[in-house]
């Protein structure tokens, strides 16, 4: 039996259809909701991976509200630095995590996912982007690692605890990322899934395979020298599917709202 996940990041919401780089951000998320819902209606749940709002404002959060209304599949939101803890409770409900943070444990037949709220606040310092997982949020993770029975487990968090070459970004990681994998490392089929960068990059970190998927609105720069970490680019939105089976953790990344016009190339494979 394999389960399946829809997993969007960084979709970072504006006030009354404010642009990011020229780019309606509540526009494309609706155009990533549409093609996930049409090509993967059997997922078992859409996992919103952080950043959902671009300044943390209710109005954003309402914003968001209407736009995920409709969906008629279990939706597990986490948060970002862009986003603010208070006022996403105050619109979507919560803390889920009994200690004040918005973090899941979702069980499949095969795997247990769990989510990490990885925004550092309050308070939240202007131009602080950089993310933290507390002693508490680190044993609560802990402790949803060490009763997985015979499940595999998925971990999804918004900020990377690694190194990755981007620079600009490698400088607002998650702190104390080295304490993070050395939890998740004991577990070898574990596999984590971060946001963050708006870029599709994999690899392994201290025994820890990882991916990482782009943002349902603007697109980051591979430039591994610039410290900008601002940097940003118009290319297609995109979206996560992960399949989930006995032994086997798959993570498919797929762009959007581009001519995607499917043709064969007229050889075999």
């Amino acid at each position: 039996m394999t389960a399946k996940l829809i997993l969007i990041t960084d979709l970072h919401i504006t006030s009354a259809g404010e642009p990011i780089i020229g780019l309606d951000p509540e526009v494309r998320l609706r155009t990533v909701l549409d093609h996930a819902l049409t090509h993967h209606s059997d997922a078992d749940a859409i996992v919103l991976m952080g950043d959902l709002t671009h300044y943390g404002l209710p109005d954003q959060y309402a914003q968001l509200a209407g736009i995920l209304a409709d969906v008629p599949i279990p939706v597990i939101p986490t948060l970002g630095n862009h986003d603010r803890r208070d006022a996403f409770v105050d619109q979507f409900g919560g803390p889920t995590d009994g200690n004040g943070f918005v973090q899941h444990i979702l069980d499949l037949p095969t795997h247990r996912v769990i989510t990490l709220d990885t925004l550092d606040g309050p308070p939240y310092p202007m131009g602080h982007h950089a993310g933290r997982l507390c002693p508490q949020r680190m044993r609560w993770l802990s402790d949803a690692l060490a009763d997985l029975g015979d499940r595999t487990p998925l971990i999804i968090a918004h900020h990377p605890p690694f190194d990755t070459g981007i620079v600009g970004m490698d400088a607002i990681k998650l702190q104390d990322g080295a304490a993070l994998l050395a939890i998740i490392a004991p577990y070898p089929n574990a596999h984590l899934v971060c946001g963050h960068m708006h870029r599709t990059i994999s690899g392994t970190t201290q025994g820890v395979g990882w991916s990482m998927l782009k943002s349902t609105c603007h697109q980051g720069v591979l430039d591994l020298i610039n410290p900008d970490s601002s940097l940003s680019v118009d290319e297609p939105a995109s979206c996560g599917v992960a399949l989930l089976s006995n032994g086997s953790t798959v993570i498919h990344s797929q762009d959007v709202g581009f001519k995607g016009e499917i043709l064969r190339d007229g050889h075999s494979a």
